[in-house]
């Protein structure tokens, strides 16, 4: 099972475009974003994905309303609980912001546009990085394999 990890889009729709074409064809099954969509106008290009998404809000989303409108119900408040494949998943957007009371197979996070996996506490980090490119230079999106339970950052 292969997921798609992205977060920090910030309305750039052809850095968004390339991340989803990767996620198609890497056939991912579900695609998770940690937050800063920005604007619901970057919500669309999502719609072509070949797989379902689910997202959280970041501090950069001030039109939550549109963004919930235009994802269908897909974006919902940090920090988000669910279970995938087998898998106890934590999406948030701000790390530093968010209280782990439980323990989780992988923690999703962005916020600092600064691309990291590590473990801690025998729960696998994921921070993809930003995928829009405007405070680095690097746009990046995250392919985690669930069942070898590795991920790898992928530069678009």
């Amino acid at each position: 099972m292969i997921l798609g990890i992205i977060a920090d889009t910030h309305d750039n729709l052809p850095k968004i475009k390339k991340a989803i074409e990767l996620f198609n064809k890497k056939y991912t099954k579900l695609v998770l974003h940690a937050g800063d969509w920005v604007a619901p106008f970057s919500v669309f290009n999502f719609n072509r994905l070949t797989c379902p998404y689910l997202g959280v809000y970041g501090n950069n989303d001030g039109e939550k309303d549109g963004l919930r409108e235009k994802s269908l119900g897909k974006i919902k408040e940090a920090p988000l609980e669910l279970e995938q494949f087998g898998k106890k998943i934590l999406i948030t957007h701000d790390l530093t912001k968010t209280n782990l009371t439980k323990n989780y197979d992988i923690v999703i996070f962005g916020h600092t546009h600064k691309p990291e996996i590590y473990t801690k506490n025998s729960s696998l980090f994921i921070n993809p990085g930003e995928c829009c490119g405007w405070l680095t230079g690097q746009s990046n999106v995250v392919i985690l394999d669930l069942i070898s339970m590795s991920a790898k950052i992928h530069r678009i």
